[in-house]
């Protein structure tokens, strides 16, 4: 039985088996999936679990749903991080005004560098050069560039551009990785992604910052109304997904006695399963981490061809797939944040850039609706520091964009989405995308209203707003 225990929270209380309730950060605009909160009970069921809640986005996906953040003693559960591990976000800034930039041109440059869609390769590494990056994350690229500065794109890898953007990375773009925790299959996988970007729900944004809420916190960040902004969101490529499909199975064979449903399978944090999952969650952390910063740097590869040599700084690169070993209320939990981003206030961030002023919070909307940057807050506690990662589906990929013979176009079954609707929605937007196919499975109709989810975190003290984007440019898989 879900209650509404105020204007930004349901509650569903513990009964039966549930070892704790589960909290829901919505209002009465948000509609919840009946699935979506059968999931979320279930995940009450786990051994150990100490916390149990869904952001404004929540949307059913497998084991827990997407936006489901779980706060564990002494377990690990792979089905709550995802396949995508560190999938996540990041905002650079540039010099640039709206009237500078000739939009077209540069988002036709980005999609000439940097391929877009499932499956695609770009930047090929030998086995030492991705075991490198798969232990240390993004300070690999630098040794990989000093053996091959000449070659494109390494050239264009730059140590100190490199060193100013960690402190602007969680983890500071490096996990304790280990290559021997990743199967073949897996570096076979990624061995030649880097610098892809990768399909469904992923992009790159070219964005004009449309609104300036505070403006202390925006001028710490680099922002200021008007400027042209780019956000990229990709993660693990099929590294990631392999070692998913890798070590679900080994959890739900492991746990297969105390979990409510098979997908719901954990490790003991502790033991040698469990410690090599996290090792290979590390890894695809790293290779993520690396990924975006490879695509970054061919970001500014573009921009600095048409504008000169700009300053292009990095305001913040999070994560949302992820789960970290954390402190709260007193005890040690791992914290898995799937389709949920870490935002930690000032105090948490001691020891980085942000420390006076608090983390940098990257919340995207649907594809041609506005993203936002926002910092977090002290009053946070309750969700363990996190809040959304985006919009959140309001309805399947399926039901949007119907089903299409792939072989010759051919409509079996309608969509919800008409094409005359998906044109009015992105027709303020220069749109590139690889699949014209299914590229409506992400049409902005598909997505809760971003502007709602935001009033919901902010009214409920999740985080304070900095900045609203509004995308002029979307390249899509």
């Amino acid at each position: 039985m879900v209650r509404r225990i105020d204007k930004y929270r349901l509650l569903i209380p513990r009964e039966g088996d549930m070892r704790v309730d589960a909290l829901i950060y919505a209002d009465t605009r948000i509609k919840v999936e009946e699935e979506a909160l059968e999931q979320l009970k279930n995940a009450t069921k786990i051994p150990n679990a100490v916390k149990v809640l869904a952001t404004p986005d929540i949307h059913s996906g497998y084991g827990v749903p997407i936006g489901a953040v779980i706060g564990a003693r002494d377990i690990i559960i792979p089905a709550a991080v995802g396949y995508d591990v560190n999938c996540g976000m990041r905002v650079l800034t540039t010099p640039l005004k709206r009237s500078d930039v000739d939009v077209k041109q540069l988002a036709d440059s980005f999609r000439r560098d940097i391929p877009l869609g499932e499956g695609k390769t770009n930047i090929r590494l030998d086995r030492d050069e991705l075991a490198l990056v798969l232990k240390k994350g993004v300070p690999a690229l630098k040794e990989i560039a000093h053996k091959r500065k000449d070659q494109y794109p390494w050239m264009y890898v730059k140590d100190d551009e490199i060193d100013e953007d960690l402190p602007h990375i969680e983890e500071q773009g490096s996990m304790d990785g280990d290559p021997a925790a990743v199967s073949n299959r897996a570096i076979s996988r990624g061995k030649d992604q880097l610098g892809t970007l990768g399909g469904g729900n992923h992009f790159i944004e070219i964005q004009v910052v449309e609104r300036v809420f505070d403006y202390r916190a925006a001028e710490f960040f680099g922002l200021f109304q008007n400027q042209i902004v780019v956000m990229i969101h990709s993660g693990s490529r099929g590294l990631g997904h392999q070692i998913g499909n890798d070590y679900m199975p080994q959890a739900a064979n492991y746990a297969r006695d105390k979990i409510p449903v098979k997908s719901l399978g954990f490790f003991d944090a502790n033991s040698a399963q469990g410690k090599q999952y996290i090792k290979a969650m590390h890894s695809a952390a790293n290779f993520a981490f690396a990924n975006r910063q490879m695509m970054a740097q061919l970001v500014r590869k573009n921009l600095r061809h048409y504008y000169g040599d700009i300053p292009i700084k990095l305001v913040y690169d999070v994560p949302h797939n992820m789960a970290k070993l954390e402190r709260h209320n007193g005890q040690m939990l791992w914290v898995h944040r799937k389709g949920a981003t870490r935002a930690y206030p000032a105090e948490r961030m001691q020891g980085t850039p942000f420390s006076r002023i608090g983390q940098p919070v990257l919340i995207p909307g649907s594809m041609g609706t506005a993203s936002y940057v926002l910092i977090g807050l002290p009053t946070a506690a309750e969700s363990l520091f996190s809040v959304n990662h985006g919009a959140g589906r309001v309805m399947s990929r399926t039901a949007a964009a119907g089903k299409i013979r792939r072989r010759d176009g051919k409509v079996i079954k309608e969509g919800a989405i008409s094409d005359e609707r998906f044109k009015e929605s992105m027709s303020h937007v220069y749109l590139i995308c690889e699949d014209k196919h299914a590229i409506k499975e992400e049409a902005p109709d598909a997505y809760k209203d971003i502007d709602v989810v935001i009033e919901i975190v902010v009214g409920a003290g999740l985080a304070k707003t900095v900045a609203k984007m509004r995308p002029l440019a979307v390249l899509k898989g």
